[in-house]
């Protein structure tokens, strides 16, 4: 997978068209990332107590995995942002290196 957990993202299709955000987590094996501030959803949990008998449960705004096809990377060039593709270079060393294709610098 091209996108890791810290990368900022822009979000392509979808409700949440041209959010960014910070890739919270990485999920490779269902090609899914969790990026902050997208696809938030609703879930309800149970109520129930805490130690204290304070209530706790009710309705909890998350964010929801987004396929890694709907997201594209986004690097900083002369202070503007722009949105790239990620392609692979080797160095001297053979160590494998991700690059902005737009703008072909090292990420």
């Amino acid at each position: 997978m091209k996108i890791k957990k810290g990368d900022l993202v822009q979000v392509i299709t979808g409700k949440d068209r041209g959010k960014q955000g910070k890739v919270i987590v990485a999920y490779p094996r269902e090609n899914r990332v969790l990026v902050e501030g997208v696809n938030r959803v609703k879930k309800h949990t149970k109520a129930g107590q805490t130690a204290r008998g304070s209530k706790t449960g009710g309705i909890v705004t998350t964010e929801a995995p987004v396929h890694v096809s709907n997201v594209q990377l986004v690097v900083e060039k002369d202070g503007k942002k722009v949105v790239t593709r990620v392609g692979y270079r080797f160095d001297d060393d053979g160590n494998k290196i991700r690059v902005a294709k737009r703008t072909g610098e090292d990420i």
